[in-house]
């Protein structure tokens, strides 16, 4: 239903609303939520900023591949919990999480507990069937699957609560004031369905582009590892770490060299800390600071793939010359 989609800024827009939208909801009333410890920041600093006002919030840890158990989840949920907010995918390993399978936590348990999703990562080659999913409210932003910047969406099932987070005029039906961004919504909304028109074919090349390189790169450079599943990975995502070296000092490299790649989170990329989703998952810091991320999508060809990992041997090869810890990890006591 129309009166069901909220269009915003984007996905930190459209998370936050979410989390304060329904924890909110009541006035002067704490209650508690759920979520992970690889989130999104959006998630994750919103979540610590609605403790300090009085809510509850657990933040369930991950496996060494970014999933969270089903197990924890049931044992976190009290008789307060009024939110879960589980993402679909990773925006740096790529791991996906068991979405439906919460859904079914959630009935089963027979509390009033709503369900949201952040599907920023997702929109491009997982299913959005808000319905099939099972989720209440599910986040989107306009960029990551070629809409333009600065525009989002959130979904928000009919019956749902959820308080406005900007107030003033009637737009988006009292739930988000604010003259609307048009042209964005039409580009946003085009995007989106193109992305649906070309995701069934779209997905199987790209994941199949994903695998060859992680098989490049874990077999033609050594002490080299993969962060996140390989079987619960989204299509485009591949993160590395290569031992013995720092993530930037390899951006540097390959930004010279005309590769764009990436270190930890997109919003973060000017901070030196290790990842925090890196450091979730239980690398250490050697580790974590040698991790990047290439993001695969629909001008990426096998060609190019290549050329791209291609440079990136030489450039690691090039910078474990310099490196001052031992050459082999298994070196380290």
């Amino acid at each position: 239903m129309p009166r069901e989609v909220i269009f915003t800024s984007g996905g930190s827009e459209s998370d936050n609303l979410a989390l304060r939208g329904v924890m909110n909801y009541e006035p002067f009333d704490s209650a508690h939520m759920i979520t992970c410890d690889i989130e999104h920041h959006a998630i994750l600093h919103t979540a610590e900023d609605l403790e300090k006002f009085g809510h509850k919030v657990t933040v369930l840890p991950v496996n060494k591949e970014g999933r969270i158990s089903l197990d924890d989840l049931k044992a976190a949920i009290t008789d307060e919990t009024r939110l879960i907010s589980i993402m679909m995918a990773n925006n740096e390993i790529g791991t996906t999480q068991p979405i439906k399978e919460i859904a079914e936590i959630i009935k089963e348990s027979g509390k009033n507990i709503y369900l949201h999703t952040d599907a920023v990562q997702s929109a491009s080659y997982m299913n959005l069937d808000v319905k099939k999913l099972g989720v209440d409210i599910l986040s989107l932003s306009g960029h990551k699957f070629h809409g333009p910047r600065g525009t989002g969406a959130l979904f928000v099932k009919s019956g749902t609560p959820l308080r406005a987070q900007v107030t003033g005029g009637g737009q988006e039906f009292g739930r988000r004031a604010g003259t609307e961004n048009i042209a964005g919504i039409i580009g946003f909304a085009k995007a989106l369905q193109l992305a649906e028109s070309r995701k069934k074919t779209e997905t199987l090349r790209i994941a199949e582009l994903r695998d060859h390189g992680i098989k490049r790169l874990l077999g033609e450079i050594p002490h080299t590892i993969l962060n996140g599943s390989h079987e619960h990975r989204v299509a485009n995502n591949i993160n590395v770490s290569f031992w013995g070296v720092e993530g930037e000092s390899i951006l540097l490299h390959l930004d010279d060299l005309g590769i764009c790649a990436a270190t930890g989170s997109a919003c973060t990329s000017n901070s030196l800390d290790a990842s925090h989703v890196i450091m979730a998952i239980g690398q250490d810091h050697n580790w974590a600071h040698g991790s990047i991320r290439l993001s695969l999508g629909k001008t990426t060809t096998k060609e190019n793939l290549d050329k791209a990992i291609n440079i990136l041997k030489d450039v690691v090869s090039d910078l474990r010359k310099f490196t001052p810890i031992p050459e082999n990890p298994e070196d380290i006591k």
